[in-house]
């Protein structure tokens, strides 16, 4: 069997430790953000990770506050305002 060489190793990426499901363009995103609130990904809301990612948590109701504005900056006030964060467990 052939080797793939060494690993590099190299920095880590910080764990995501928001989930922001927000409308967009007619859909819905989940936004995954770490507790700097810098994007680490980006997908399709209805997928089955999001409901496995959110099982047994508690959104807070909004993602209107100031901590939010330059991560969402994308997005109009009553998307913000109607967004579900969930906060992951780490």
């Amino acid at each position: 069997m052939e080797s793939h060489g060494a690993h590099a190793a190299g920095p880590h990426r910080q764990a995501a430790r928001y989930l922001v499901v927000i409308a967009s363009a007619g859909g819905s995103l989940a936004r995954l953000f770490t507790e700097q609130r810098l994007q680490v990904a980006e997908f399709d809301a209805s997928t089955e990770e999001v409901a496995v990612m959110t099982r047994g948590l508690i959104a807070a109701p909004s993602a209107g506050g100031t901590e939010w504005d330059l991560a969402l900056e994308a997005h109009t006030p009553a998307e913000r305002r109607a967004a579900e964060v969930y906060t992951l467990d780490v």
